[in-house]
């Protein structure tokens, strides 16, 4: 017997990539499940389903910087300066990343590279711990959402916030929609997406002097003049990063979805002040922000 719920959940996170550097993704979850029925003579009740296995998915990936622990660029470490928070330097091919967050701002995936496979794997085995004995097997679906238009993957973190947006590096793919006098600019679309591609988005508010940054020592010794700095304190604990200029762009506002398609509008107006401009901000999927100016 097979019980699937689809669309159950959609998980925005970040993941290390040798290639990329830090990446924004956003998956949707599908779940399958083989099983005996049990004495309500279901395999599972659909309300289990939709709370306990979202909850575990939600705790184990969602909003949580994905580490590939087995790659060599990789060095993860308990933090000197604060307990229960952890130091993150990463080289990639593209850029060095170096992070401060607490624990619980990362998930350790047992793997060389971060793809569907090794986090449906690393999910697999933790949802399956919980589930009653009727339920044999579980299939998790992680898809991108389809989209068919320009898009782009940002990473950010929001200071401000109580849940776990507040991880300074967590991120999500987002589409956009631009129109101009009401009328769609897929060239403008376009521009914004291209710089926004794997781009790590900071809040100028947030900017401190290299001597504040807290950090490995490691990450101290091979910081260069390129990289910037960012660090806030939040409900979870004290969270910093550095990050290279040519991964960056730094925003005049906080980094919500409301104030980052009013940034992305402003920016438009100013090149096109005698128009009309809307701006459709989506933040992973099938929610998001818009204004018009």
């Amino acid at each position: 017997m097979q019980l699937f719920v689809n669309d159950l959940t959609v998980i925005d996170f970040s993941y290390l990539c040798k290639e990329r550097g830090i990446v924004g993704e956003s998956w949707i979850v599908d779940v399958l499940l083989d099983g005996s029925l049990n004495e309500q003579s279901m395999v599972l009740d659909f309300a289990i389903v939709k709370k306990q296995i979202k909850a575990i998915i939600d705790d184990a990936v969602d909003h949580k910087l994905l580490l590939p622990m087995q790659a060599a660029e990789l060095t993860l470490a308990d933090s000197p300066h604060h307990e229960n928070h952890k130091t993150l330097d990463y080289v990639s091919d593209r850029a060095s990343y170096y992070l401060q967050s607490p624990h619980c701002a990362f998930a350790q995936i047992d793997c060389l590279q971060i793809t569907v496979d090794s986090v449906n794997e690393h999910l697999n085995a933790i949802i399956m711990a919980e589930l009653p004995n009727n339920v044999q097997g579980l299939t998790l679906i992680l898809r991108p959402e389809i989209i068919n238009s320009d898009y782009y993957h940002y990473t950010h973190g929001l200071k401000l916030h109580d849940g776990n947006c507040q991880r300074i590096a967590h991120g999500h793919r987002s589409k956009i929609q631009v129109f101009v006098d009401e009328q769609k600019d897929t060239e403008l679309e376009h521009m914004w997406c291209q710089r926004w591609q794997d781009i790590y988005i900071a809040s100028e508010a947030d900017r401190i002097n290299k001597d504040d940054i807290e950090l490995s020592a490691q990450a101290i010794n091979n910081l260069t003049p390129d990289h910037q700095y960012f660090s806030y304190t939040a409900p979870q604990g004290r969270f910093d990063i550095a990050v290279e200029s040519k991964v960056l762009d730094v925003v005049d506002c906080d980094s919500t979805v409301e104030l980052l398609a009013d940034f992305i509008a402003r920016q438009l107006k100013k090149e096109l002040p005698n128009k009309t401009v809307k701006v459709i901000a989506y933040e992973g999927v099938a929610k998001g922000a818009i204004v018009s100016v």
